[in-house]
């Protein structure tokens, strides 16, 4: 959620030459209305069960970069399959930060609380055990510039076997 994984995820697909996919874009071009109309008419949960069948599906398509939603590795089946298809990179960024790049944008369901400084540091909490358990590399990235962060997936990529 702000941590930059579009932005650097079609970077990165440009220099490997692969197709890039946002399995959040996915969604709403499946369903045909934004992420925040299906949290208002299904709720998180209904959410979540579209963001799996995607996932399912999107991890059995080889040779593309993909980036996920952030909640993704909430659903333990999510995480196995992402880790076991693919090369998976986690992009810790601090809470802080996180708000900054996010404040004022609408488009973040989770978001749209009194507080979300305190949000964004209670998803930290809870997803950062579960993006490291499920992540290959992890980029400390809150003092990396998106196109640093992808010189450096590069060097780790190209000493690794491809997925």
């Amino acid at each position: 959620m702000g941590a930059g994984k579009t932005t650097i995820g079609k970077q990165l697909a440009r220099r490997l030459g692969r197709q890039f996919i946002d399995s959040d874009h996915e969604i709403v071009a499946r369903t045909g209305v934004p992420i925040p109309t299906i949290f208002e008419i299904e709720g998180e949960a209904g959410f979540r069960r579209r963001e799996a069948g995607t996932i399912a599906e999107l991890t059995g398509v080889k040779g593309v970069v993909m980036a996920t939603g952030g909640g993704v590795v909430l659903d333990p089946e999510n995480r196995r399959r992402l880790h076991d298809t693919g090369w998976v990179v986690y992009l810790n960024v601090p809470p802080v930060m996180l708000y900054e790049r996010t404040r004022h944008d609408r488009n973040r369901p989770l978001l749209q609380v009194a507080d979300p400084l305190a949000q964004l540091e209670r998803l930290h909490a809870e997803r950062d055990p579960l993006y490291r358990q499920t992540a290959h590399f992890v980029v400390e990235g809150s003092h990396l510039v998106a196109s640093g962060i992808v010189n450096l997936l590069l060097r780790e990529f190209s000493q690794m076997d491809r997925p």
